[in-house]
């Protein structure tokens, strides 16, 4: 990869890793669904102007079904419970599980895409689950009905985006990644409508709590999509997948620096048992050996 290209993955591991601090501000005020909503609906805002001025909306008029679905299983759902996990866990611990995205993919891809599960894979699902154990024990005395329900609402959110992901194959191939992004965004968007009325926060939003939204849909949401699927063009969508093992080092570097988290061996020993799972399941390490041979 050029310079340019890591200075971009790296920007957006800083976007999306401070999506988690965002939510860890502004969920216990707003709540997870006006949260996610104005999340949803003011990116997906954002991008409609680009897309009508480069003629597109013509594609989500004719894909518009598999996009609400999307919408659902890919924003909606997922996003809410992460912002759900983030009231009760550290920002840093919220993103490292759903760094497991890739491992439930791993899963699902064999099943669903009838992709070969090799030993290889299975190792490095087992690895990144031992890491996910290991950050269930991260406080032994904490391990309340709360904490269970929070880490069970995160690792599901990372389910739902390994199953979003070959659906989006499926059924959106060759659909424009700025189509899916904004069709997608507005259909999650409508399906939170209806919650709203049945979840009104109790408190007014501070400055803070504002600012936090803001960054949440204009910068981990509406500018990190635009900036991922430039990466996709320029390195290909392997390459760009990485950055989902580095948004937990950035996620608990955020929470550490901003909100005074602690970062304890605990989680940085399952942190990494994740990001070396995750990165041997996806044949990161066999790429880089095949790379080097190939170059020799």
């Amino acid at each position: 990869m050029k310079g340019l290209d890591i200075a971009e993955l790296l920007l957006l591991a800083a976007l999306w890793g401070g999506s988690f601090l965002f939510m860890r501000i502004a969920a216990p005020v707003l709540g997870p669904i006006w949260l996610i909503e104005l999340r949803v609906l003011l990116a997906g805002l954002i991008l409609l102007p680009i897309l009508v001025r480069l003629n597109l909306w013509h594609e989500v008029r004719r894909n518009w079904i598999s996009l609400f679905i999307v919408g659902c299983i890919n924003s909606a759902i997922p996003f809410a419970l992460l912002a759900f996990s983030s009231i009760s866990l550290p920002a840093g611990f919220t993103s490292i599980l759903n760094a497991t995205a890739p491992l439930f993919g791993t899963i699902v891809a064999s099943v669903w895409l009838k992709e070969r599960l090799t030993i290889t894979r299975m190792i490095g699902f087992i690895l990144g689950f031992v890491g996910v154990i290991i950050l269930m024990g991260w406080k032994t005395i904490t391990a309340t009905s709360a904490f269970v329900m929070a880490v069970s609402a995160g690792l599901l959110a990372a389910f739902m985006y390994a199953i979003a992901a070959p659906y989006i194959r499926q059924k959106l191939a060759g659909v424009p990644s700025l189509v899916v992004a904004t069709g997608s965004q507005l259909g999650a968007a409508f399906l939170l409508l209806p919650a709203l009325p049945f979840t009104i926060p109790q408190q007014a939003p501070t400055t803070i709590i504002i600012v936090s939204v803001l960054g949440l849909a204009l910068l981990s949401t509406a500018f990190a999509y635009i900036l991922y699927f430039r990466l996709i063009q320029n390195i290909g969508s392997t390459k760009a997948l990485t950055v989902t093992y580095l948004i937990p080092l950035f996620a608990m570097l955020w929470g550490a620096v901003l909100l005074k988290e602690a970062v304890t061996t605990s989680m940085i020993l399952g942190c990494s048992l994740i990001l070396l799972g995750t990165a041997i399941a996806n044949g990161v390490f066999k790429m880089k050996f095949g790379n080097r041979v190939n170059n020799e």
